[in-house]
């Protein structure tokens, strides 16, 4: 008997059975927007390789208005059609399913020619939505059901009617985004009126031999949003107009509450799913931040929904159903939430990718295939650019041996994941080691490699890293001042009071990391949703407790300082920065900009402000701790290129920019990959 037995059960929708009850969720990687249908075609068939039951492809536009953005993909054309079907026939071949969602971004849609059911601008888009007449409502309706119509004749299985996330339908459901009086406005049967009838257009357009999925929004978090009750109504009445399933959707893009971060504690709202459960008679999904076999399998075991869906899993590793069907699941790239590599791209108008895998999205493009000519290949360094290198080499033939002076693999990660909201790190650190093992990869741990140790190797790797920059600040070698490395690292004891010197990626995790004791709110989700305000929407609209978030008091006074004078955490993740400032403001963090750090002494660090130093303070603080930035450790390949070698240097060693493992891995993965 498998050990993932509710996963991998079959699931009957009346005229299909899909082969396990996993959904790769909708995500926007920017591919169909290059126009290269066979990249896009690629994207997909891999994941379906991988076993997942089903997949929904990016949020596709029913009409311009409707678009994300201006020039976003759709179904408009008859090409349009053709392309499409160059995707669902490659999956098809590839033995997989999929569906199309529809998305229409209402007031989201970046463009002046946006639409909504009132002209209230959302926070997220500088333009305010033009509010729809009957005929435009109509319009916006047919064009709905056109696209569900052209998806079916481009050959997709069925169709996602995006409906949550703060969407345009989610949009008219609720008092926050609808002032209208009329049929479509007021009362909330008035206010589902929109997406029920949408979805009974839908559902005729296409017939009944077609999966039709809706996206609901189970949990709002945005003020006047919908009760559990208005939920459940909305649930029933839209099985009645055609469903065949409901999926979930957490939290609109504008709401202030992270559902998809590292931070946000493993399905931390399967519970809201599982309040939906007999409560309809057709398939419910959950998702957000499940992403690993055992807490799917957890999750459907406990009754929480009869489907999940995972999205960002499955750009991390597209054989994740496979693997966890062959009993490998330790061998599965796990998804850490990190957003760097999908969601920060996405919203930059970037495409998406994955910081643990670059090849997702890059499938046509970024080749691994074994060597004709195996070499033997040394490699020093095993933080993420030394790992990715070494494992992309390994995997292609290559005999690899791998170097490091810690007496453990995992370099800069292995600090990374003492942050409270970083326990994901873990994993990938344990991953990591997994994947040397099985790729017969030779350690040579506790060991500072020399340029007389990698003498005979056909090709060296020099992925030695960082080391912490020196401030040059007067005092800072008092019994009071410690590196960042010894605090994350736990060798030294810090005081009650902190000053840190350097607010950027490392200054805001050693903030995380005093400010927080005991257990972290990540591995506890009671004391994640009070430290963030979260309730249950039967008992608050929209899910956002009354009283707000109520964190945990700050273990330290923090003051969090930096030379720029710009707003700290401005360089920080697109997608993830607020979440780590919003964070350090409910612990009281201190943080000042534009600062000029003019001695330490005993009694703390004494400032001065702006090019003329004016206005000198004294932060009083019982240590000071040293973020200031890296440069790259560069000692080894300097003497190997002394002696007339010439290694291959990257990651941090290339270039000592924040610690950035989205770079370092993308970096080892292609080198090796062309040796």
């Amino acid at each position: 008997m498998t050990a993932y037995s509710h996963l991998l059960a079959p699931l009957d929708l009346g005229h299909v059975t899909l082969e396990n009850r996993v959904l790769m969720g909708s995500m926007h990687t920017g591919l169909e927007e290059t126009k290269d249908w066979n990249r896009v075609a690629e994207f997909y068939a891999t994941r379906a390789r991988g076993g997942v039951g089903l997949m929904v492809t990016g949020g596709m536009a029913p009409n311009p208005e409707g678009g994300v953005f201006p020039g976003a993909a759709g179904l408009y054309t008859e090409q349009d059609i053709e392309n499409h079907r160059q995707v669902t026939d490659r999956v098809h071949d590839a033995g997989g399913r999929i569906a199309m969602q529809i998305l229409h971004a209402g007031r989201y849609a970046y463009s002046p020619d946006c639409v909504g059911p009132s002209p209230i601008k959302s926070p997220i888009s500088p333009f305010p939505p033009k509010e729809l007449d009957e005929d435009g409502i109509e319009k916006q309706i047919a064009d709905i059901a056109t696209a569900a119509a052209r998806a079916r004749e481009a050959g997709y299985d069925g169709v996602e009617v995006m409906g949550s996330e703060g969407y345009f339908l989610n949009q008219f459901l609720v008092a926050h985004t609808n002032k209208r009086t009329d049929r479509w406005g007021g009362s909330y049967e008035n206010r589902m009126r929109l997406p029920l009838e949408v979805l009974r257009r839908v559902r005729a357009a296409v017939g009944e031999d077609f999966i039709v999925i809706y996206r609901l929004s189970m949990i709002d978090l945005v003020p006047e949003g919908s009760t559990f009750d208005e939920v459940v109504q909305l649930a029933q009445e839209v099985e009645k107009a055609g469903a065949s399933i409901i999926n979930t959707g957490i939290g609109w893009h504008e709401a202030r509450v992270p559902t998809i971060a590292t931070s946000v504690p493993r399905a931390a709202f399967t519970w809201v799913t599982k309040k939906l459960m007999g409560k309809v008679g057709i398939p419910v999904i959950t998702s957000n931040r499940i992403n690993t076999p055992e807490v799917a399998e957890q999750v459907l075991a406990e009754g929480c929904a009869d489907m999940v869906s995972m999205a960002r899993p499955f750009l991390a590793d597209p054989d994740f159903v496979r693997k966890a069907a062959d009993g490998r699941s330790d061998t599965i790239a796990p998804c850490i939430a990190c957003n760097q590599a999908c969601l920060d791209h996405t919203f930059s108008g970037k495409i998406s990718s994955c910081l643990i895998n670059p090849r997702a999205c890059y499938e046509t493009e970024l080749a691994i295939t074994p060597t004709e000519r195996p070499k033997s290949i040394g490699v020093v360094g095993a933080g993420p650019a030394g790992l990715a290198a070494a494992m992309t080499a390994a995997e292609r033939g290559h005999a690899v041996t791998l170097f490091d002076r810690d007496d453990r693999i995992g370099g800069q990660l292995n600090m990374a994941r003492e942050i409270p909201g970083k326990e994901e790190f873990h994993g990938l650190v344990e991953w990591f080691e997994t994947m040397v093992g099985e790729l017969g990869i030779t350690l040579r741990l506790g060991q500072t490699a020399t340029a007389d140790d990698l003498d005979g190797f056909d090709e060296v790797i020099i992925a030695t890293g960082v080391v912490p920059r020196d401030p040059g600040i007067p005092g800072q070698d008092g019994p009071n001042v410690l590196s960042y490395i010894d605090v994350l690292r736990g060798k030294a004891k810090v005081g009650r009071r902190v000053a840190i010197v350097g607010a950027g990626g490392i200054g805001f995790d050693v903030a995380e990391f005093l400010v927080h004791e005991g257990e972290s709110p990540t591995e506890n989700l009671a004391d994640w949703k009070e430290e963030w305000g979260v309730a249950d929407p039967s008992e608050a609209r929209g899910g956002l407790a009354p009283g707000g978030p109520k964190p945990d008091a700050p273990a330290r006074q923090v003051t969090l300082l930096q030379r720029k004078a710009e707003r700290p955490g401005k360089r920080l993740g697109k997608t993830t920065g607020w979440i780590h400032r919003a964070a350090l403001r409910m612990k009281n963090v201190e943080m000042m900009s534009g600062v000029n750090y003019e001695r330490i002494d005993g009694t703390g660090l004494h400032i001065s402000h702006g090019e003329a130093r004016e206005n000198p303070a004294l932060i009083e603080a019982d240590t000071i701790v040293l973020c200031a930035g890296q440069l790259s450790e560069r000692s080894l390949a300097d003497a190997l290129e002394a002696r007339g070698l010439s290694p291959h240097v990257i990651g941090g060693a290339d270039v000592a920019a924040e610690l950035d493992a989205k770079r370092a891995i993308d970096q080892g993965t292609r080198l090796a990959a062309i040796l």
